[in-house]
């Protein structure tokens, strides 16, 4: 793997806020301009936060308190009532028209992901891309899910019977730093077709990345107030949030999930969670190697496997295991490693010190239990500080931490087995259930396989894209890995509370006066096995 740090590599021309094309900060004025977007913060400490690539500060932000947090809820419950007034046809227009701004001004974008969470720039697009995608689907097909739905009457003719659907009311939701640009858009904008306001905590590191579309949500009609975003530690806004909110949403660690999920099942309010994962990937005998071998270098080390889908385990046939893993190994080293806004680097850096210890710490544990590394295994700061090697390695004991544990950095295991089906039980035998994806030339063979495994969403030959991308697809985990789904019909309808109306005319669903009770169930029952029989419509 090489460095590009000092390479004049890519087409783009370097943006400001680079020091000789190398990453230094955002624009100052507009790292303000963006900060002031933040709801209160006025009377408590300001926290600074840094670019991963360089150390150098991105911006200063105002930091919500609990008092802060709650006056923002209230605001958004006074904006959401005529927000929710709102046809969902005109409601979804809005959502198209930001689709539209996000890929015109997706330049900006890609800056402030890189300069706050340390991409590569092609793993900043995937985020505007998803964006763009979301903001789609939910822009053309909102109105239509949401529409009110009739259904069968318990008599024909005379029961007229539908479903109604109304927002939950403020909707508070908090995103993680790994994917600012994708995950508030996944979790926000369905919120915001359904009629709701939200109340949005996402991570200081990556803020001007929410904040920024926030801007153009607005400036693509939304109303003031519908969305706001706090920032602020969870110690200290998130009683508020777990209070406030009719619905909660969190992206995040299992631990804190756990917590959130005993705290606001408390108040009876819904909620959803997407939470950790330890992804397979299993090469099944008859997959082409070298396909198989590109695509796990997408699955593992995009976003320097800072990604809740991404993968950690390879499972690879005995027949084919030796031939993978050279070509797996050489595409690996084959990685350029690079801080720059441009496309000349593969891979970025990890966004955080603490995440830089939490993967380095992983990998020395492993080794001490016994695995080898085949390549990587340590950090690489001739490309920066916080940059670490796309990591392979096998013979990992299961007495590692690394072995069961979510690692949550470029750093990946291979196991070899004979039968499919011990493929199947070891991608499945862990608390986790988020993502797999299985790799064949028979795909007849590879649906069947991906049937059995049990996580939210699995990949035929690809690593995660497919799912994360088709955004019509629900998007979740099974077990450990989360509660609810985001993305498609079910990621708008959480978002609701629906509402069953009937129309009853004529006839009675009691005996009338002077019927005796026997007669009238007798006519029921006749009746009821009438329509048992009649064609299903």
């Amino acid at each position: 793997m090489t460095s590009t740090a000092s390479e004049a590599t890519g087409e783009d021309t370097p943006s400001p806020g680079t020091i000789g094309g190398v990453v230094g900060a955002p624009p100052a004025w507009r790292a303000a301009q963006l900060a002031r977007r933040v709801t209160g913060g006025r009377d408590s400490a300001p926290v600074t936060v840094h670019a991963p690539f360089t150390g150098v500060a991105t911006a200063t932000l105002p930091q919500a308190t609990d008092a802060d947090a709650r006056a923002a809820f209230d605001r958004a419950r006074e904006a959401q009532q005529a927000w929710a007034a709102r046809p969902a046809a005109e409601r979804q227009r809005i959502v198209l028209r930001l689709h539209d701004l996000v890929l015109e001004r997706q330049k900006e974008a890609l800056d402030l992901v890189q300069l706050e969470a340390g991409k590569a720039r092609l793993d900043a697009f995937d985020e505007v891309a998803s964006v763009a995608l979301v903001a789609a689907y939910y822009g053309k097909h909102s109105a239509r899910i949401l529409a009110p739905r009739r259904a069968a009457g318990v008599i024909p003719l005379l029961t007229r019977a539908g479903e109604l659907r109304h927002p939950r009311g403020v909707v508070g939701i908090i995103s993680p730093w790994n994917y600012p640009l994708a995950l508030t858009a996944m979790d926000v904008l369905p919120a915001l077709a359904a009629g709701n306001a939200v109340v949005q905590k996402p991570d200081n590191q990556t803020a001007l990345a929410a904040l920024w579309l926030h801007e153009l949500a607005e400036q693509a009609g939304l109303p003031a107030g519908v969305w706001q975003i706090v920032l602020g530690r969870g110690s200290e806004i998130g009683d508020a949030l777990v209070e406030e909110s009719d619905y909660l949403c969190f992206t995040g660690s299992t631990p804190t999930g756990k917590q959130l999920a005993q705290r606001v099942a408390g108040r009876l309010t819904g909620y959803s969670l997407e939470l950790g994962g330890k992804n397979p990937m299993i090469v099944l005998p008859d997959a082409p190697v070298a396909k198989a071998a590109e695509g796990a270098v997408a699955a593992c080390f995009s976003s320097a496997g800072q990604l809740c889908v991404s993968v950690e385990r390879i499972y690879v046939h005995e027949n084919i295991r030796e031939e993978f893993t050279r070509a797996f190994v050489a595409r690996t080293e084959a990685l350029r490693l690079g801080a720059r806004l441009d496309y000349g680097a593969d891979m970025g850096s990890l966004t955080s010190a603490a995440q830089l210890e939490s993967v380095s710490a992983h990998v020395e544990d492993a080794r001490a239990a016994g695995a080898t590394v085949l390549t990587g295994g340590q950090p690489a700061p001739e490309a920066g500080p916080l940059f670490y090697e796309p990591t392979i390695l096998t013979d990992v004991p299961e007495s590692a931490r690394l072995f069961a544990e979510e690692t949550f950095g470029p750093v990946v295991s291979i196991y070899g087995y004979t039968q499919v089906d011990d493929a199947v039980r070891r991608a499945n035998d862990t608390s986790f259930g988020l993502n797999a994806s299985v790799w064949c030339r028979d795909t007849r063979i590879g649906r069947a396989v991906a049937a059995r495994v049990k996580a939210g969403t699995v990949n035929v030959n690809e690593g995660f894209a497919a799912t994360f991308g088709t955004v019509g697809l629900p998007m979740g985990g099974m077990k450990e890995s989360g509660m609810g789904r985001r993305n498609g019909a079910e990621g708008l309808l959480k978002y609701t509370e629906a509402q069953a109306i009937a129309v009853q005319r004529g006839l009675r669903l009691r005996p009338f006066r002077g019927l005796p009770p026997r007669l009238w169930t007798k006519g029921m029952t006749a009746s009821m096995r009438a329509l048992r029989r009649l064609p299903r419509r």
